[in-house]
């Protein structure tokens, strides 16, 4: 049975990397299932570009195997803060993430 992002990682989150880009964690406790979800390739800038409404040339994606994590990066639709925007922290970006499906 597939799996999700949810379903694997120990922790996602996102939160503001300064006023105007937005930065997404996505960590894992277990070598073997970083490995899986890095080489699935699912959290890519094509399709994160896609889940957010971004065009895919803003969007970062670094993986990080020392940490088993992926960092996801791109700029923000408004600036934190500004009377557009409906999350400060940037905290409550992460959950379209973590339904993304991991093959097996």
């Amino acid at each position: 049975m597939a799996k999700t992002i949810g379903d694997l990682a120990v922790l996602v989150r996102s939160k503001n990397a300064g006023p105007f880009w937005l930065t997404f964690d996505v960590m894992f406790n277990d070598e073997a299932v970083y490995r899986r979800v890095r080489d699935s390739q699912v959290i890519n800038a094509k399709d994160v570009a896609r889940t957010f409404h971004r065009n895919a040339e803003e969007v970062i994606v670094v993986n990080h195997d020392a940490a088993l994590a992926v960092k996801v990066s791109f700029p923000r639709p408004q600036s934190s803060g500004s009377k557009l925007d409906n999350d400060v922290y940037g905290g409550q970006q992460y959950a379209p993430l973590l339904n993304l499906v991991v093959p097996d």
